[in-house]
């Protein structure tokens, strides 16, 4: 166990534990929008500066992945670290000014507006959307495409044809940039303009799940290929 103290609070957490969770513990809110507990720690939105206190030398970082492996003293709302967090939110507002969920984290910290103009949307670029559909559930539909300030989040080369619609990338983007549609029939992803078909129980005609997704899922487990033709119900009224 490290002893570690934020805001004057001290306690004790297992070396490797991160600033963020040990604060969580202590239930010291700091800001986030790219940690979720599916996916490993990736600093991408950098909304959860922090200040390490070592003597005189002091150091915003990130808290989200930084591991405490020795003693340290943290202050969560310094000026310092307020500071850099206000720049990080208004360079946020600045891109994705009409996300509710920005416009809610900077009124949290006395922002009405940004002095930044760029209005793109209100994509981040923090990569949760490309990380879980690799990291959880392989299909490897989204990546990272060009670079600088033409950076997106796309399929692979711009073909949606990978994506199974399971929404596991509308769960964990922050900001609603990407949303999902039913009509009954198809389910729709406007962000990879990808369109599936939705597949229903042949016994009770329950909707169960795109037909791409049951197939894909039937194959990663070596199910039947005729598996998915009836709702769990009706499987288990069968036995």
């Amino acid at each position: 166990m490290i002893a570690i103290t934020i805001n004057g609070i001290r306690t004790e957490v297992e070396r490797g534990t991160t600033i963020l969770k040990a604060a969580a513990a202590l239930n010291i809110k700091i800001p986030t929008l790219c940690n979720h507990e599916l996916l490993e720690p990736y600093g991408a939105c950098r909304l959860c500066l922090v200040e390490i206190v070592e003597g005189d030398k002091r150091t915003i970082t990130t808290s989200c992945n930084y591991p405490v492996t020795r003693p340290l003293v943290v202050e969560t709302n310094s000026a310092a670290a307020v500071k850099a967090r206000r720049m990080v939110l208004e360079l946020l507002l600045g891109r994705c000014n009409t996300s509710e969920t920005i416009n809610r984290l900077a009124a949290e910290h006395g922002l009405a507006e940004s002095r930044f103009s760029l209005n793109y949307d209100d994509c981040i670029l923090c990569g949760q959307c490309e990380r879980v559909c690799r990291e959880v559930v392989g299909a490897h539909a989204i990546t990272f495409a060009n670079r600088g300030v033409e950076r997106v989040v796309m399929p692979p080369f711009d073909e949606a044809d990978q994506c199974i619609g399971c929404g596991a990338c509308v769960y964990v983007c922050p900001t609603g940039a990407i949303q999902i549609q039913e009509d009954g029939e198809q389910k729709i992803i406007d962000r990879w303009s990808r369109v599936l078909e939705l597949k229903h129980c042949k016994s009770c005609g329950v909707e169960i799940a795109p037909a791409f997704q049951c197939d894909y899922l039937a194959r990663q487990a070596g199910l039947e290929p005729d598996f998915f033709d009836l709702c769990r119900d009706c499987r288990v009224a069968r036995r």
